[in-house]
């Protein structure tokens, strides 16, 4: 039987959470976890009789406060960054060499900077998860003004996108809830940046895009939790 499930959690949010199981030892990775949903995570692994072994961030977020430092206390999972991430709290570093294996499911990860400076993409199976890196169709790609972002950089690290087979899934890290996730295939066709010529074209969109998103009202609060490992006293967005 298929060894490998993937869940897409958050369903009324615009941060994707994703469940990996591998179905022959009911081990279980999450991707992209938010704090915001601790509980649901821990009640969906208990309901479903799994075993954490991996909390993984594809990036040091801005949005949101990541769910992994704390699973990693709560539950013991390591917690997986890229190599050279600023986040503390992470257990268990990770770059182009590295596998790992979770039962028999295998991930792999490549460097995919621009969004943050530790930015990647988790390979797992036929699905890639590429947190900002990449967003589904019109969503074209995470805006790169936050601090560590460049445009530059994500212009051209998009190449790392060749090593994957069309019909890989592309599993975002945002994307409107509901958002039906697509092949690499299909993202070729209709995702606006990945059609782009040149340069200049990639940093006129960025430039507009981010402009229209204006300020990141949860940075603040979020991006030091992130780094330093620590869930502030007061979190604004929680009542």
């Amino acid at each position: 039987r298929q060894s490998m499930r993937v869940e897409q959690l958050n369903e009324d949010m615009w941060a994707m959470t994703y469940l990996v199981v591998c179905e022959n030892t009911n081990k279980a990775t999450l991707i992209d976890p938010v704090w915001d949903n601790l509980s649901d995570y821990v009640s969906l692994i208990e309901e479903q009789d799994l075993t954490l072994e991996y909390a993984m961030a594809t990036h040091t977020h801005a949005d949101h406060i990541t769910g992994c430092f704390q699973l990693n206390e709560m539950t013991g999972a390591e917690y997986v960054m890229w190599n050279d991430t600023p986040s503390l709290g992470v257990t268990m570093y990770v770059d182009e060499e590295s596998s790992i294996m979770m039962g028999d499911v295998e991930f792999k990860f490549h460097f995919a900077p621009g969004h943050t400076g530790d930015s990647m993409i988790i390979e797992c199976g036929n699905y890639i998860f590429t947190g900002d890196f990449l967003f589904t169709g019109k969503g074209g790609v995470g805006r790169d003004d936050l601090p560590s972002g460049r445009v530059h950089i994500h212009w051209q690290a998009l190449d790392v996108l060749e090593r994957f087979e069309n019909q890989v899934l592309v599993c975002t890290g945002h994307d409107p809830p509901g958002t039906e996730m697509m092949s690499l295939d299909w993202n070729r066709q209709n995702n606006p940046v990945l059609g782009m010529e040149s340069y200049e074209e990639y940093a006129e969109w960025q430039s507009t895009t981010s402009a229209s998103l204006g300020s990141v009202s949860k940075i603040k609060t979020a991006l030091p939790a992130n780094i330093f490992a620590e869930i502030p006293d007061n979190v604004p967005w929680i009542d």
